[in-house]
């Protein structure tokens, strides 16, 4: 256990990032969940296709079936012998020498090798009339064209989005097996922290228990408010020991830095405790802390609310990545080209807030830099259309360099 007044070199952060997810392990208790109910969890196993689709050969238009063997001389005219409809009785054969009328999503009657567009043909007295030759297998959906027998529809480890409802819903498939979310408490720090809404002298609210917790709850977790506690070494160290166990993943905001009036690792070591990792050269957020109260994993991020957005994104969101059962993703793995020159000091690696100004020439997303680097305020978040980010070893940026980026809404 890393002493109390220890104060180790900066880890770079890349040991950070894997110092994070070594604290945690994935989730391995499963539940099966209707389907109205599965959204945003993680999928437990392959699901697989029970039939093709479509399920039937069918039109792809509101037209006529036809035979084009039945056409003759330009123009071509046929009678219509009959309506096919979705979902109603129907015609099962087409007759010889005749069309049928068939809507959307249809099945195609048995002899039928093409359907006429409605609006390809003039309809008059009981017939169409074709001036031109359709081409075989035209406006047809044939069975199983849009996916085979066994395909894998949702494959393990995805967390399920709208489209995957509708997918499986397609399918037949009402219920789900999911691995149950992750359980992250959300805890602030702070004397100058107010309460119940009441803003005191010298004091400020908290912003980062609730953003925190909102992004905790986008990630798939299950989001616990762990309220506030006040700087004191004791009451705090008998909060996280409580914790200790009731959740996979404690998140703490605030108190984890060098003063005499930042409780966490006191506290943290107090309540049993082990640091595996502590201050990362990273900007904003420097004073984080990885760690482990016997099977909780245990993340504290700074105070400062651009710090603490910056560390969920991170830290935070790979652990709940792997708790989930998903593979780590990556933050600022996409390139982008910069908008902007800006002089950067070697030492720490620099993440600050972007907005997306369009594309450039071979469509990469042209960025503009927000902010003026202060960890304190989050107003350059609320403008920005993610994080990009540039190397501990740079000097800067000069516009149209490439550097990396993370979209706000991907990677969770």
């Amino acid at each position: 256990m890393t002493a109390a007044l220890d104060v180790p070199s900066l880890i770079d952060l890349a040991t950070a990032c894997e110092i994070a997810i070594a604290q945690v392990e994935g989730i391995r208790t499963l539940r099966d969940l209707p389907l109205a109910a599965a959204l945003g969890h993680v999928c437990a196993r392959d699901i697989l296709a029970t039939s093709a689709m479509p399920f039937f050969t069918n039109s792809a238009v509101d037209g006529f079936a036809l035979r084009l063997a039945d056409l003759a001389e330009t123009p071509h005219v046929l009678p219509v012998a009959g309506t096919v409809a979705a979902g109603v009785g129907y015609p099962d054969t087409l007759p010889d020498g005749a069309a049928l009328r068939i809507y959307t999503g249809a099945p195609l009657p048995e002899g039928a090798d093409c359907v006429v567009a409605l609006e390809a043909v003039t309809e008059a007295n009981g017939r169409i009339h074709l001036d031109f030759l359709p081409q075989t297998g035209a406006n047809i959906r044939m069975r199983g064209s849009d996916q085979p027998l066994g395909a894998v529809l949702l494959p393990r480890g995805t967390r399920i989005a709208p489209q995957h409802v509708g997918l499986l819903a397609a399918n037949g498939i009402g219920r789900v097996p999911v691995i149950r979310r992750p359980r992250a408490v959300v805890l602030s720090t702070g004397d100058e922290l107010a309460q119940g809404g009441q803003r005191g002298a010298g004091q400020i609210f908290d912003a980062n228990r609730p953003m925190l917790l909102a992004l905790a709850q986008l990630a798939g977790c299950e989001a616990v408010d762990g309220g506030t506690m006040p700087d004191a070494v004791v009451p705090l160290a008998h909060r996280l020991a409580d914790l200790a166990g009731t959740a996979d993943l404690v998140l703490s905001s605030g108190g984890v830095s060098l003063g005499g009036r930042d409780p966490i690792r006191p506290a943290f070591a107090m309540a049993g405790g082990e640091i595996a990792g502590w201050r990362v050269a990273v900007k904003p957020g420097k004073p984080v802390m990885f760690g482990r109260i016997g099977d909780t994993a245990f993340t504290g991020l700074p105070g400062n609310p651009m710090a603490a957005f910056v560390g969920f994104h991170l830290f935070v969101k790979q652990q709940i990545d792997r708790l989930s059962g998903r593979s780590p993703d990556p933050f600022a793995a996409r390139k982008a080209r910069a908008a902007f020159s800006w002089r950067h000091r070697p030492g720490r690696q620099e993440v600050f807030p972007v907005r997306c100004l369009g594309t450039d020439g071979t469509g990469l997303p042209l960025l503009e830099r927000l902010g003026n680097g202060v960890s304190a305020t989050l107003f350059p978040l609320s403008q920005a259309d993610g994080l990009a980010t540039v190397a501990a070893l740079s000097e800067g940026v000069t516009e149209g360099d490439l550097i990396e980026w993370q979209p706000f809404g991907m990677g969770g």
